[in-house]
């Protein structure tokens, strides 16, 4: 029977993939830095664990002879732990609120509107995040003197988030370009001003965006230990981050188990805000279907 030339179709060609030795070895290279990389950042994480764990943890990383809690029972008391953990999460959280809604009301002007002086002002933001805050402290502990401020958690609070704005107006302004201005225009049609439309449509399509903002004001708060170090005085009012300094004793002398312990509490907070707003940090501007139809 003869086949018909119309229907008959070529065999597929196999393509074999060859790798020149140049690149093969270059791709090794490549590889072998990267697990040199990962070993450094996983190094004081390994010895962190099996620290927390040893009573006799000393900078060496070894596995613990004899392992258990004590470290951790050591230091879960109101005046160590308990009592700086919670001043740090109303200190920091309450600085990483105010940001979010102060970069968020600056950051509305500066996507929506056009402004004379816009990019002049969003070049000393850029300026400003790269600050460094050390700089600053001693005319900001002599403001604080006199407007007796001076071992005030809200003003050390204010002050954090006065630090971390320009970095959040940057990136609160790059999500809110992401946002449609036809849905503005859509609620100005129905009646809806300026800040209506703000509050209805914009903040409810770029929570993700102000949920990573929160995230990396909090981080940068909780972190930060020359701030409250020099604005605060009274031990019951410093924070985790400072804290952690009573762990280096006299003369050298350092409880290295209990500040494994105390650090990997001190990371806790950090890594359950992050699991809560995981879901958030998906991207969620899916915005085709709103401008559509």
């Amino acid at each position: 029977m003869a086949t018909d030339v119309r229907t008959a179709r070529p065999a597929p060609v196999t393509r074999l993939a060859v790798t020149s030795p140049k690149r093969s070895a270059s791709i090794w290279l490549v590889r072998l830095v990267l697990g040199g990389v990962g070993v450094a950042f996983l190094a004081p994480l390994l010895w962190l664990v099996l620290a927390s764990v040893d009573p006799a943890a000393n900078l060496a990383v070894s596995l613990p002879t004899s392992p258990g809690l004590s470290n951790f029972s050591k230091i879960l008391t109101v005046d160590t732990t308990i009592r700086p953990l919670a001043n740090g999460l109303v200190m920091c959280g309450g600085s990483s609120l105010v940001t979010v809604v102060a970069a968020t009301l600056a950051a509305y002007p500066l996507s929506r509107y056009t402004l004379r002086f816009k990019r002049p002002f969003l070049y000393v933001i850029l300026f400003a995040t790269g600050l460094p805050v050390t700089a600053i402290m001693v005319p900001v502990y002599g403001l604080f003197v006199r407007l007796d401020l001076l071992d005030s958690m809200t003003g050390t609070a204010l002050f954090l988030s006065a630090t971390s704005l320009p970095f959040a107006i940057w990136l609160t302004k790059s999500f809110m370009d992401n946002v449609p201005v036809s849905l503005e225009e859509a609620a100005w049609v129905d009646g809806a001003s300026g800040m209506r439309a703000l509050w209805s449509v914009v903040i409810p399509l770029m929570l993700p965006g102000m949920a990573v903002v929160g995230i990396f004001t909090f981080i940068l708060a909780w972190g930060n230990f020359f701030v409250p170090f020099v604005l605060l005085l009274s031990p019951e009012k410093q924070p985790a981050s400072v804290t952690v300094f009573t762990f280096f004793g006299q003369y050298g002398a350092v409880a290295y188990g209990q500040l494994a312990a105390y650090s990997i509490l001190y990371s806790v907070p950090v890594v359950v805000l992050y699991v809560l707003v995981s879901r958030a940090l998906g991207g969620a501007f899916n915005l085709a279907g709103a401008v559509k139809g």
